[in-house]
């Protein structure tokens, strides 16, 4: 048996905090990780949304292109990959395709379907992919999935502590996910 796993980009694969310095130095800023207690990053540093997307529409492909990965992301999507069907999903517009292909090229990611949604909605892409776990970062991604009957990961930063629904398991690293994807497995398989 193979799980169909989706997986996020953005916060889930790469270090949610990388683009800190980056926004501190253009905007003036100086905004700590501690400091991130939501999302939508426009309001952690107090600047009109439009800014920020000024922002991203100049810097955004330098911005992925140069972001770190999360310790032991490689390993665990390598181990991964080799088990299950694995499929990026990311809100990230279309335009920043080739960008994130170099990067997962440039980290030595496995490389599999990526689906640039340009939008938070996930939930239509994992029905269409046949979900069985879905490794998100973003609460209210999370919270959509969750409520649709997925099993999602939740892998924690300090902009998605909310209180977790059924379906949701909060992880704090990717060998926290490796180990919770062996148990759903293990669990599936004596069902089964």
């Amino acid at each position: 048996m193979r799980f169909n796993i989706c997986i996020d980009i953005d916060g889930t694969i790469t270090n949610p905090y990388c683009w800190l310095d980056a926004l501190n130095k253009h905007f003036n800023k100086k905004v700590e990780p501690k400091d991130v207690t939501e999302y939508e990053i426009h309001k952690v540093l107090n600047i009109a949304r439009e800014d920020y997307l000024k922002f991203y529409d100049v810097y955004g492909e330098k911005l992925h292109l140069n972001a770190t990965a999360r310790s032991n992301a490689r390993e665990v999507l390598y181990k991964l990959n080799a088990t299950h069907n694995i499929s990026y999903v990311t809100a990230r517009p279309k335009r920043m395709e080739d960008v994130t292909r170099m990067w997962f090229e440039n980290k030595n990611l496995p490389m599999t379907e990526v689906y640039l949604l340009g939008s938070h909605f996930k939930v239509k892409k994992a029905m269409e992919l046949n979900c069985d776990i879905f490794i998100e970062d973003r609460y209210e991604n999370a919270l959509q999935l969750a409520l649709k009957g997925f099993k999602v990961l939740l892998i924690d930063c300090n902009y998605n502590r909310y209180p977790l629904v059924s379906g949701m398991t909060r992880v704090f690293d990717w060998d926290d996910i490796y180990t919770e994807i062996s148990k759903y497995y293990y669990e599936r398989q004596s069902i089964a």
